[in-house]
């Protein structure tokens, strides 16, 4: 560690928290020393947890203190994590409804926040101090896992217009004392990806951040160039609010010479899990409890695939109990060669959205139509959005390689995949539009699985 970063993660950012009334150094710490208790451990911690949690929101938080006097709930009587299974499930829906009335009455300094709405409209709700300090705690400990930490050298490549539009003079400085670059992931032009690459030589970051979309196109971009990233010294790219697919990783990895850490969660659901060096997609279990439900909402076993439920318990101020994220995963029940006892996700395999369904009901992951486009040749980028059972769009941006026998080749292949009588629609493009929130995203479905 350099001096100057040892003065950032041991003065100015506890310093710059301590201000903003968090406790983000005390949790990190913290959870330092709660990531080696053995499963067992980590299982009553959660469960003392959750009970002052439940007891906390049963007081203070209208909209569940109506709920918790119809369903005749104890928050007193927690005495198992199975208990959280007699809540119902929520939703974007319930928060919607219930925005005022989520709101813990004796909250203070509840700060907006929105999601960017990559799936649909922008969910608005709050985050108290508590939330923010303990997401930021995790993200934390998961950055120092790989021999990096606060005030190291950082690329931020993101597209969110939350970051993007609060570039003030204090976040300018907050930035430059962190050694923090951001770059707008909302445009990839060639001329854009040129001067990308510029900066990131330039700086000389010691870590990456994003989305994997946008630091494959980088990566890409670099080695169409013949331009070296390798000889940097970056020693990890963290990505996170996308699926990683393989060829992702692959391209990050060997372009910029380090290997690529998966991060998962979002605004709402906060900070889920983060990859370890020796690769177990780790759990913040301190704070959060990761349930996976069927289509009927049945909790299902580790190794089964199912929709991710969660529940934090930082969020007192505005609480989240049982939130249906709209992501799919499975739960790993054998421990992580690392030594910590987090639980793992064994998988996150996308958003619902990220499925389709061929005409017989037949749901079917959207890599089986991804791949099909991957191999053929001259195809630059792609993106495929399922309208209805019977249409489907592809949208391809062509490069040099492209022939017209692709089209009759890939037509073919989504037909014999998604039902003889399907329309294709192929249309020709000169670039892939990322969302509102400046994600990429491969494959949308717009039927329900």
């Amino acid at each position: 560690m350099s001096l100057y970063t040892g003065l950032v993660a041991n003065f100015l950012f506890p310093l710059h928290e301590r201000l903003k009334g968090h406790d983000t150094v005390a949790v990190r710490r913290r959870m330092e020393r709660t990531q080696w208790l053995s499963p067992e451990e980590l299982r009553q911690l959660q469960l003392q947890r959750l009970r002052t949690f439940l007891q906390d929101v049963a007081v203070h938080v209208p909209a569940w203190r109506e709920r918790f006097e119809r369903l005749q709930f104890d928050a007193d009587s927690v005495d198992s994590l199975d208990v959280l299974q007699r809540l119902p499930l929520t939703d974007k829906t319930f928060i919607r409804e219930n925005l005022e009335r989520l709101k813990a009455d004796d909250a203070r300094g509840l700060a907006r926040f929105n999601t960017g709405g990559s799936s649909g409209e922008p969910l608005i709700f709050y985050i108290g101090k508590e939330r923010v300090s303990h997401d930021v705690a995790a993200k934390w400990r998961a950055t120092r896992w790989w021999g990096v930490d606060l005030g190291d050298p950082e690329i931020v490549v993101w597209g969110s217009p939350i970051e993007l539009g609060a570039q003030d003079r204090i976040r300018q400085l907050r930035d430059a004392l962190l050694r923090t670059r951001l770059l707008p992931a909302f445009e990839m032009s060639e001329q854009k990806l040129d001067d990308f690459i510029r900066q990131i030589r330039r700086m000389r970051p010691r870590m990456l951040f994003g989305y994997p979309s946008a630091l494959a196109h980088i990566a890409a971009h670099a080695d169409k160039r013949g331009i070296a990233m390798n000889d940097l010294g970056i020693r990890v790219a963290f990505v996170t609010s996308e699926r990683l697919y393989d060829h992702q990783r692959e391209a990050i990895s060997r372009v910029f010479g380090c290997p690529v850490a998966n991060g998962y969660g979002g605004r709402d659901a906060g900070f889920i899990a983060h990859q370890c060096p020796q690769g177990g997609m780790h759990i913040t279990a301190e704070d959060i409890l990761v349930e996976i439900v069927d289509r009927e909402g049945r909790v299902l076993p580790p190794g089964e695939s199912g929709e991710i439920v969660v529940t934090h318990l930082a969020t007192r101020d505005f609480p989240f109990i049982r939130y249906r994220t709209g992501d799919v995963g499975v739960l790993d029940d054998r421990p992580c060669t690392c030594g910590r006892g987090l639980p793992l996700l064994k998988e996150i395999q996308g958003r619902t959205t990220d499925f389709i369904v061929a005409r017989d009901g037949t749901v079917l992951h959207g890599l089986a139509l991804i791949y099909v486009l991957r191999d053929q040749p001259g195809i630059a980028e792609f993106k495929i959005v399922q309208e209805s059972l019977e249409f489907t769009r592809v949208q391809i941006v062509r490069g040099p390689d492209y022939s017209k026998r692709s089209e009759t080749e890939i037509r073919e292949v989504f037909r014999k995949r998604l039902g003889e009588g399907v329309e294709i629609d192929i249309q020709y493009v000169e670039r892939i539009e990322p969302e509102r929130s400046g994600k990429f995203r491969y494959v949308v479905s717009r039927v329900a699985p």
